[in-house]
Order: C-alpha cells, then structure tokens, then sequence
C-alpha cells in the first residue's frame, strides 16, 4: 500500500513505577534523518532506538521524543547531591556579589547543571529490564500510531494520483482524435513539399527520400501516444505496489512522451492539451517527493 512521508504517533503508557510518553512525527526527506531526544540516562539505547525507527519508518526526517516520569522517586535512580549543589551555589553567590548578579533562581538552576549535581542510584538489573520493556513498547506504539497516519495519508494521495492519471488519460484520448483531423493537413503539406521537389529542375532523388524520412518521422506521434498510454496503465499498478521511487522514474518518462508529443504534433489544439497534461503532471511530482 501507498504510505506518506508525513505522519506522527503518539504513545502514553503508565506502569508500576513509571509513566513514559514517545511521540514520532516524519516528514519527506529523499534520506533516512533522525532527530533522536531521549533521556541521559538512557543515552546508551539510542543505537537501537535508531535502528527501530530506520526498520520501521524506512525514510523520511523522523523526529522522536522520549519523556520518562517516575511515579516512585525510590526508583528514578537520580537524586540531588544537596552538598555539592550548596557548595556551588556558595561559590556562585559570591562570584554573582562581585559581579552584582541577584537572580538565585538562575544561579540555582546553573548549579543543577554544574558536574556531579545529581547521584546516580544502582537499580537492579531486573528492574531496570522490566522498566525498558516499559518504554520499548511505549516506543513501538507511538510508531505503530505514526505508521497508520501514514497509511491514512498515503490512501489520499492515491486517490489523488489516480484523478490525475485519468485526466491525463482523458487528455490522451483527445490527442488521438486530434490526431485524426491533423493527418490530412500534415498529408497536404507533406504533397505540396513533395510536389515542390519533383518539379525542381535540380531534383536529387537522394535528397527526395531523405526529406521523405524527415517529414514522416517529424510529424508522427503514433508511437509516443502508445508509450504514453502504456506509461499511464503501469502508474496505476505501481500505485499498489506502493514504491514511491518508481513513481517518481514513471513521472519522467511520462513527461518526456508528453513533451514529444507536443513538439512533434505541430498543431495548435494538440499544444493546448498538451499544456493540460504538463500541469496535471506537476500536481503529481508535487506529491511523489512525499511518497515512500
């Protein structure tokens, strides 16, 4: 299925000990960029929280936030080491006295900054264990969650991609009864050059048959309108396939066909539908980048 670059998940699950949030939001990026914020404390998962969110979400800008609130302070692990943060605060009065500083909230929030403000509590390993499952699944919800925003928006765009394949296939249609009308006159001036040659006195037979080639090949379009056509039925079956890529290889070459046909046609109404499929093509592009 077609899925959309641009989602976001959100996840709360509260446990014993802990309540943790993971939010994941994308958008389109032609690479896989993660932005990854998670506590320090788990500083040494972000590998495999970046490798979850690669196998999952497989391209785009992926922005993750991760918050863990302990409902059980015994079990956070951290606590303030009041000594050390007193001490700092001493040094940083004093210092603030000479400078003529007196904001203490400013001076206390830069002390719980400062080297060794917090203590670190060893928690048990099972305990520790029993909380990461907490959070991976919190994690893969909120990537679940981000997945079927992305289906949901990747089912809109096809919808979209399909009103837009039809227009051209209508427009296509048109071109072919143009066409029609535009041989005789294309036949007429092809006559008159010929014409025009074999009653030259410096006929070159040569010549005549190059011309010949010319004329035929500058002005038949049969085999861009079949390549066209061709083109437009394959776009449909992709769409299912959900490839984003060869979207975008099949935008190409549908242009290039287009822009055949309308250099080649030489004629004024033919032009003007042909202007009508440039624009509905555009409309295409526009949302093929945002594709996986």
């Amino acid at each position: 299925m077609l899925k959309s670059m641009t989602g976001f998940g959100k996840s709360v699950i509260e446990a014993k000990s802990l309540t943790v949030t993971a939010e994941v939001k994308t958008l389109n990026s032609k690479f896989t960029d993660i932005y990854c914020r998670i506590p320090k404390s788990l500083s040494f998962r972000e590998i495999e929280v970046r490798n979850l969110l690669t196998q999952s979400l497989e391209r785009g800008k992926i922005e993750f936030n991760l918050s863990i609130n302990y409902t059980d302070v015994a079990s956070s692990g951290t606590s303030i080491n009041r000594p050390l943060v007193e001490a700092y605060m001493k040094d940083l009065q004093e210092s603030a006295n000479v400078y003529g500083v007196a904001d203490i909230t400013e001076l206390f929030k830069i002390a719980l900054t400062l080297p060794n403000a917090y203590n670190t509590e060893t928690v048990s390993e099972e305990q520790a264990e029993e909380e990461w499952k907490t959070i991976l699944s919190a994690v893969n919800q909120a990537i679940a969650e981000c997945t079927k925003f992305r289906l949901r928006e990747g089912e809109i765009v096809k919808n979209k991609f399909i009103e837009y394949i039809d227009k051209i296939g209508e427009l296509l249609k048109e071109v072919e009864e143009q066409d029609k009308l535009r041989i005789p006159a294309v036949r007429e001036r092809l006559r008159k050059s010929v014409t025009d040659l074999l009653e030259a006195d410096d006929f070159d037979k040569n010549r005549f048959e190059q011309e010949l080639i010319y004329y035929i090949e500058k002005y038949d379009i049969s085999e861009e309108k079949v390549r066209l056509g061709t083109h437009l039925v394959y776009f449909k079956e992709v769409l299912k396939e959900g490839n984003g890529k060869k979207l975008n290889f099949l935008c190409q070459e549908i242009g290039r066909e287009i822009n055949t046909i309308g250099s080649k046609a030489n004629d004024v109404v033919i032009q003007r539908m042909v202007i009508n499929m440039k624009d509905e093509l555009e409309k295409i592009k526009e949302q093929t980048s945002n594709v996986l």
